[in-house]
């Protein structure tokens, strides 16, 4: 084949790439390296909370349908083996052939219409699960054993919905503390506004803003971030509105002006009569609430709008509370029946440097002063979408079963002996919950037997690993919609124990068996 033709062919994966390379290299080698099987199986979890948060071990599990649809469902091609073979042809030293294993691509593509050959199992989609609760679980078969963890790389990605999804749900956690505090029932719907989404331009892509973007509208509605926001309503939610923002100013419209006067009437002027955000530190905060602000008071008032005001930089409880002050003093404030204040027609938003640690100090701050939480709104940049990485939760997959070519089973378990924060869980797996919407644990599939496999009878339970994918889509499987799996995780979340021991008894005996084994045999 030439490398003009080659070249020239559309690729079956995106940014017209083709499928093979969506992976690590040295995956491209496994086939020759794993023992001839009949069966393999692995599977992924989250080895640790938030942060390593001790308190509150609860983890929010999204995203693995975007993973699906659009890298694991999709059909390899003639035309993607020709691309990855003038590839791998200079990949290795010296510029020489890279391994990898075209007889068993080219036979899936022939006999199996492209689909890669393995079944994957899932939870649903906004899962509250706990460490070690295995969220995927991969099995392969037959010739295509050695191709259990090829798409280890893209279904890893999933880490990244999860960590932000739980980021999110976690300043909701905070800040619903507060509301239930400070504010009468009536509002509690003014929660779900309570942290925009700004990080769109802090994000590396666009796909990331789309995918961050999700998983923090699994808990409120505000973003800025568009994109996500329409994928989220046309892809996931049927046509159904999932978010909202209201019109706001930035700097670059305040400094246009020739004075902030001018910038803040303007915006007063179109948008008065609605919520408006106006950022108001672009020059003197101060002198904008104390002395701008108060000459504009009747033109606001008339509109009968809602002001926010958002300062973008100084000392973050200081700021706010200064706000809070000022427009108090303006505009005037009621007291809620649980003897807060609430101020008239105005509030404020904090989108600088918040982090969950700054909430704390913001809501407790706002609270001693003696002011409703309703006051107060956050936004989030990079702080909720782009600051979090795989280690935040510490994702993690790894083989747990083999059964060799003569039949034998054999229960595998990662055991480092430099770090046992990294053992990993041995057989092929289960999770049940107790009661509906209970506790998740984990349950061994079978008998630990390192001979054969003794199916255990679990009839009068449902396993929660769905199977999301089986050597090509799954027909009949239909995924959540995003309304439905924000009712999962606000009923999960709530009812959930902060912690919870999730490994069965079952397994419990099982690993030990197999750690005897380890021990006696490394």
């Amino acid at each position: 084949f030439s490398t003009h033709s080659v070249l020239s062919l559309a690729m079956s994966g995106p940014f017209d790439l083709p499928l093979p390379v969506l992976t690590d290299a040295y995956k491209l080698t496994h086939y020759s390296l794993y023992p001839e099987a009949s069966e393999l199986s692995a599977y992924a979890e989250f080895r640790a909370s938030f942060n390593k948060d001790e308190d509150d071990h609860r983890i929010v599990f999204h995203g693995i349908r975007y993973i699906i649809e659009n890298y694991v469902s999709k059909r390899w091609t003639t035309d993607d083996l020709d691309k990855l073979r003038l590839f791998a042809s200079t990949f290795n030293v010296g510029n020489t052939p890279y391994p990898f294993p075209l007889d068993l691509f080219e036979k899936f593509i022939a006999e199996n219409d492209g689909y890669f050959p393995v079944k994957i199992e899932a939870l649903p989609e906004g899962s509250v699960v706990y460490p070690h609760v295995p969220v995927l679980q991969i099995v392969a078969k037959d010739e295509y054993s050695s191709l259990v963890t090829f798409l280890e790389t893209v279904l890893t990605m999933v880490w990244y919905p999860s960590t932000v999804a739980t980021l999110s749900r976690k300043a909701k956690t905070i800040i619903k503390k507060y509301f239930d505090e400070t504010v009468d029932p009536e509002n509690f719907f003014l929660l779900n506004s309570r942290l925009h989404d700004f990080g769109f331009r802090g994000c590396t892509s666009l796909e990331q803003a789309i995918i961050g973007g999700t998983s923090h509208l699994l808990n409120f509605e505000g973003t800025d971030t568009l994109a996500a926001a329409y994928y989220a309503q046309f892809h996931l939610n049927n046509g159904k509105p999932v978010a909202t923002s209201i019109p706001a100013t930035e700097h670059s419209v305040m400094t246009s002006y020739p004075t902030e006067y001018e910038a803040i009437a303007k915006s007063l002027e179109v948008y008065g009569s609605g919520m408006v955000s106006i950022v108001m530190d672009s020059y003197d905060y101060a002198n904008a609430l104390f002395n701008i602000l108060p000459s504009l008071a009747k033109i606001k008032t008339d509109k009968g709008g809602i002001l926010v005001i958002r300062p973008d930089s100084g000392d973050q409880v200081d700021t706010v509370m200064m706000g809070l002050d000022a427009t108090a003093s303006i505009f005037g404030t009621t007291t809620n029946s649980k003897g807060y204040k609430v101020v008239n027609g105005c509030s404020i938003i904090q989108g600088d440097g918040v982090s969950l640690d700054s909430l704390y100090k913001i809501l407790t701050s706002v609270k001693k002063a003696g002011y409703s939480i309703e006051n107060i709104a956050f936004g989030m940049g990079g702080g909720l979408i782009q600051k979090v990485n795989r280690d935040t939760m510490s994702f993690a997959t790894k083989l747990s079963m083999i059964v060799y070519k003569d039949g034998t089973k054999k229960d595998i378990m990662k055991f480092p002996k430099t770090d046992s924060q990294k053992t990993s869980l041995p057989g092929s797996l289960c999770v049940f919950s107790d009661t509906e919407g209970g506790i998740p644990k984990v349950y061994p599939k079978y008998l630990s037997n390192q001979d054969k496999k003794i199916s255990i009878d679990y009839s009068k339970r449902t396993n929660m690993l769905i199977t999301v994918y089986d050597h090509g889509p799954v027909p009949g499987h239909s995924w959540s919609n995003f309304d439905q799996i924000r009712e999962r995780l606000e009923q999960q979340w709530e009812n959930l124990p902060l912690k919870a021991n999730v490994i069965s008894k079952e397994l419990e005996t099982a690993r030990n068996e197999v750690l005897k084994t380890l021990k006696s045999s490394v």
